[in-house]
């Protein structure tokens, strides 16, 4: 009854007529059933109702009904009528599975919060980092990971170099300057200009190992007119140990014509607001890097050619890559027995994907006859193209290995503008 009362408040049944029981008669004294095919019918009160029967078929003049599909046991009963209240979903069920999955999310949440805290994991690794000091230095925090170490357990200078360069690009991103580019700002996509690399130099005080956590701080300052320096300084999170330090000078390229280019006033305007006065974190290396040859080079490496893997997004082979191919032809002893503590490069040249190079070094110091007994060795680095077209000019410090000194704990530039 309340079903029916519900439905009929839903779905309106207009009033059967007088001649409704005769027209039923004659189709079998019984009610016309509603579950199966459809017909239309008149429309009552504005609602149209659809009827669902089938007149009988003739056959050879006679009226026979079709029993197909109807069987009926006696004894079960028939199934309740189609109305709009039993047609809604269960809902209990849905509810049933929405508490299930909530309890078991509060089960873990629980789980987590109960475990005790290190106190190194107050560090967010894995942030993209934060502008701090007065917002002029950037500051991201890194994680070493087991597939970033060498030989040696510690973290590859290619590692670190990674590290600098995505603080680099964090930074422009955060402070919103980053457009199209690899590191471009909106002013320089508009006039097709990049950042390139011309120098580079870098110390190392103390090579991380894997699970230490690193924070990179990273700055920018003017220098000269068409150029600007980017500093890094490079911390143990724990206990607050100078690890790397480093220093660098970018200038403009045109990604068309690939020549330098001056900085346009408008860019200039974009960046001005986020230089550092303070001098460099590293003393410049003014020292003349010599050009080498097969005949003063000690070793040789040929054949280097890049892999698609090795390109930017600005079609250029990535600057830390030429770190790699440079130590490819550093002698095998001297790796063994030294770890590399300081490097100066300039860079003089890109390259592209179908480069083939060479790669050159003069090594000296004292003792470089017996690296495996010696002290510091000094080695010079030159990379070239195939044709003879400079790339790379480097040089290179190496301690050995038992005499890894920590540095001075440096701090961050002052914000004196």
């Amino acid at each position: 009854m309340v079903a029916t009362a519900a439905a009929s408040s839903f779905f309106p049944v207009a009033s059967p007529s007088p001649d409704s029981g005769a027209k039923a008669a004659k189709l079998g004294g019984g009610p016309v059933s509603l579950g199966g095919l459809k017909s239309k019918s008149k429309t009552h009160g504005g609602l149209q109702v659809k009827a669902n029967a089938q007149a009988p078929t003739k056959v050879h003049g006679s009226k026979v009904t079709s029993t197909e599909g109807t069987k009926h046991d006696d004894n079960m009963p028939s199934p309740a009528p189609r109305t709009f209240i039993n047609q809604l979903p269960d809902w209990s069920m849905l509810l049933a599975a929405i508490t299930t999955v909530f309890l078991a999310a509060e089960k873990q949440w629980m789980m987590l919060d109960w475990k005790p805290r290190r106190p190194d994991m107050d560090f967010d690794p894995f942030g993209i980092g934060k502008i701090v000091q007065d917002g002029f230095v950037f500051r991201q925090n890194f994680s070493i990971r087991s597939y970033e170490i060498g030989a040696d357990r510690t973290a590859s200078v290619e590692t670190l170099m990674n590290h600098l360069q995505e603080t680099a690009l964090n930074h422009v991103k955060t402070v919103g300057l980053l457009g199209d580019g690899f590191g471009s700002t909106p002013e320089m996509c508009k006039k097709n200009l990049i950042w390139v690399v011309a120098k580079m130099q870098v110390a190392v005080d103390r090579y991380p190992t894997w699970g230490d956590v690193v924070q990179v701080d990273t700055w920018v300052s003017a220098s000269g007119k068409n150029s600007l320096r980017r500093d890094w300084l490079v911390c143990d999170c724990k206990t607050g140990e100078t690890l790397t330090r480093a220093s660098s000078v970018w200038v403009m390229m045109n990604k068309l014509t690939r020549r330098l280019s001056k900085i346009p006033d408008e860019v200039k305007g974009e960046i001005e607001g986020y230089f550092v006065n303070s001098d460099p974190v590293l003393e410049e290396n003014n020292r003349k890097l010599p050009k080498l040859d097969e005949n003063t080079a000690d070793n040789i490496r040929s054949g280097l050619t890049p892999r698609w893997s090795d390109l930017d997004v600005n079609q250029h082979v990535n600057n830390v890559k030429y770190i790699g191919w440079i130590l490819e032809s550093a002698p095998q002893p001297i790796l063994e027995t030294h770890e590399l503590s300081a490097m100066t490069l300039e860079y003089r040249r890109e390259c592209g994907r179908d480069s083939v190079l060479k790669s050159l070094t003069a090594v000296s110091g004292a003792d470089a006859g017996d690296s495996a007994h010696g002290g510091n060795i000094e080695c010079k680095h030159y990379l070239v193209l195939e044709d003879g077209a400079e790339i790379v000019r480097g040089m290179t410090e190496w301690r050995p290995k038992h005499a890894n000194k920590l540095g001075a704990v440096n701090e961050a530039p002052a914000t004196n503008t």
